[in-house]
């Protein structure tokens, strides 16, 4: 008998002997709604044992979704991690070895520097971007070598990536998103970075990523610094949980950058003063400096190093740039349904949800585990007084494995999704 033949009928017996078939239907009786858990878990773990690819389609169907109790749920979750680790570790190391990040057909040369001892949890990470933008290879190679050397750390891993290409928008093309998240996970695998200290900040055109990237990347990230940059198109909304620091020479006139600065740091205050819970923010303008602030711009970085990621904030504001993203903190969205300039509000207290605002939005998906709710008791979600839904939602392995291909990092990984309709279908 083959090993996949041998793990299915381990997982029926492992099921048949608490009393569960392999049609077990997404809701059971409220009595033997638990009743199966650990079965499934250990039925996953052997399961991880021993598939080559981890994903929801290959999941075994008998136990995707089987409703799992709490500690069951972070068990798997800390097994999905634990596995993944073991699988990519090898890899991971060596692409770090290699100093170059590939992902189709770009590269990204990088250097990093360690600082200081390494905490309990892990040290931080810190990603620096350098000046430049659409100018001659040899430009861009110089503003590298200069960013490499601009900052130092109390701790942790000062990373300086090169831009993969010369272009003017060079750090906010849309493969950058994918690299730097490629990077952090190379980080926290390899190099016991702890996802929850890492901070982004970059000088002219590294500060033009910055204002871009912030925004769009708030959820992988613990706080940000702009330095001299110019923001383009984007937009602050997405600043709501990430501290955010402006630095800006008062005399830096090219492109209206400094004028700009003063426009961003007046937006902060009043998103601040409209919502009390968000938009922390650091801005410096440095009278009488241009574009080159003299080193003086360091001081963002003790600021930044006070926060922690915040991971279950109780509002996000999501709002679609022109790269977009089918995640963001607890909210999910399917990408063919994403398009530039969405937003999306939602408040959360205990087991309410609330719809705040959704410009262009017809649906979209929560992505919860037992930190933001109790998922053993009813979930509501509400919007201008009506309830779009009301009711529990099962943990799952299929949940898990599902959000842990989204996000492959232990703090995001979802144990229940619910899809939710703001816009009623139309009728055939």
């Amino acid at each position: 008998m083959s090993t996949k033949m041998l793990l299915a009928f381990w997982i029926l017996s492992a099921l048949a002997s608490v009393g569960i078939s392999a049609d077990l239907p997404a809701k059971v009786a409220p009595d033997a709604h638990l009743a199966g858990s650990s079965a499934a878990l250990t039925s996953f773990r052997q399961w991880l044992d021993n598939t080559e690819s981890v994903d929801a389609k290959s999941l075994p169907a008998a136990i995707a979704q089987v409703p799992l109790n709490r500690s069951d749920a972070e068990a798997a979750a800390k097994s999905l991690w634990d596995s993944h680790v073991k699988r990519v570790h090898e890899a991971r190391a060596a692409e770090l070895k290699s100093g170059v990040v590939e992902i189709d057909g770009k590269r990204m040369p990088f250097t990093y520097k360690t600082f200081g001892e390494k905490p309990e949890n892990g040290r931080s990470l810190w990603i620096s971007m350098h000046g430049g933008g659409g100018a001659p290879k040899a430009v861009n190679d110089r503003q590298w070598e200069n960013q490499k050397k601009l900052y130092t750390l109390q701790e942790g891993i000062y990373l300086v990536p090169r831009a993969p290409t010369d272009t003017w928008n060079l750090w906010h093309e849309g493969h950058i998103d994918t690299m730097f998240a490629r990077l952090i996970e190379d980080m926290v695998v390899v190099e016991g970075v702890d996802p929850n200290k890492v901070y982004i900040m970059g000088y002219s055109a590294g500060g033009d990523g910055v204002y871009q990237l912030a925004p769009r990347m708030a959820d992988r990230l613990a706080a940000a610094a702009m330095m001299a940059g110019h923001p383009n198109e984007t937009q602050p909304q997405g600043l709501r949980n990430l501290p955010f620091a402006l630095l800006m020479g008062g005399d830096d006139k090219a492109y209206n950058r400094n004028a700009i600065a003063r426009e961003w740091a007046g937006k902060l205050e009043k998103l601040r003063e409209n919502d009390l819970g968000g938009y922390t923010h650091f801005v410096k303008i440095f009278e009488g400096k241009g574009h080159w602030m003299g080193g003086e711009d360091k001081i963002a970085l003790p600021w930044m190093a006070a926060f922690r990621r915040n991971l279950q904030p109780d509002k996000v504001i999501w709002r679609q740039d022109d790269i977009v993203h089918d995640r963001f903190y607890w909210l999910g969205m399917d990408r063919a349904e994403a398009r530039a300039g969405q937003e999306l509000a939602v408040a959360r207290s205990g087991q309410n949800f609330v719809v705040q605002k959704a410009q262009d939005v017809n649906a979209f998906r929560l992505i919860l585990d037992d930190r933001s709710v109790d998922l053993d008791e009813p979930v509501r979600v509400m919007k201008d007084g009506k309830p779009l839904f009301e009711g529990r939602i099962d943990r799952t392995l299929a949940a898990l494995v599902t959000s842990f291909a989204e996000r492959p990092e232990p703090g995001q990984v979802g144990a229940a999704r619910v899809s939710v309709a703001v816009v009623p279908a139309k009728a055939n």
